[in-house]
């Protein structure tokens, strides 16, 4: 597909493009946002395959319901709450499985990059795995709320309209979240010294600088089908 056609065309006139009938029209959305719901889902989910599998069901749900989008947030807006609600889905039902948190670290290392293992230090590998770890502990709606806010650096009031809730959840979830995770991360506070140590003044969780993952391999996306995999590498 050639990308260049679109590079003066906006979201919300790509999905209108799509709904109207533009083949490729989609497959630029997703190459636009793809990174960014990959890392929403990676992040909320702790496991490569569950977030793989929940932005593919996110982007089919997209795919299909275009047409009711009405323009009253932004795009990408609509398409991380129905990323995160694909995630929150897969989390209460892992939940109601029994499924242990995610706290093998042979699983927690796949949430690191090749490229990231080989160059950073050993010390930053280990904070990043302790601190999604404790990440992995917390209520889904909590998790999905720290991501949006302390992780990927969303607004309070952008995070609440992609979670579809009052502003004050999304602070009433981060607060609750962050006096869950303070216990698991003081020995990090007392080891690392530095700006991963939440402040009271900012009332903010530690921004873990876990790597983004790489960028998923390119798909054509002119149907549902060919989003799978938009999650990134297998």
């Amino acid at each position: 597909m050639d990308n260049s056609r679109f590079a003066d065309t906006n979201d919300q006139d790509l999905l209108a493009g799509h709904v109207a009938g533009e083949p490729d029209a989609f497959g630029e959305l997703v190459r636009r946002h793809r990174d960014r719901l990959w890392a929403v889902a990676l992040r909320t989910l702790g496991d490569r395959e569950e977030a793989a599998d929940a932005v593919q069901d996110a982007l089919v749900s997209a795919f299909r319901a275009a047409h009711t989008f009405r323009g009253q947030s932004a795009v990408t807006t609509w398409l991380h709450r129905i990323t995160v609600n694909a995630c929150l889905d897969r989390a209460r039902k892992a939940s109601s499985r029994k499924t242990a948190p995610v706290d093998d670290p042979e699983r927690l290392d796949q949430l690191l990059e090749p490229h990231e293992s080989a160059e950073a230090p050993a010390e930053r590998q280990d904070l990043h795995r302790e601190l999604l770890a404790a990440l992995a502990t917390l209520p889904a709606e909590q998790r999905a709320a720290l991501v949006l806010v302390d992780m990927q650096a969303y607004p309070v009031a952008e995070a609440a309209r992609i979670l579809d809730v009052p502003v004050g959840t999304v602070k009433s979830r981060c607060a609750r979240g962050r006096a869950r995770l303070a216990p698991l991360v003081t020995h990090l506070r007392s080891d690392s010294g530095d700006s991963t140590e939440p402040s009271a003044e900012r009332n903010r969780t530690p921004r873990a600088s876990v790597p983004p993952p790489a960028a998923p391999r390119d798909a054509e996306v002119n149907d549902p089908a060919a989003v799978k995999g938009g999650g990134g590498h297998a």
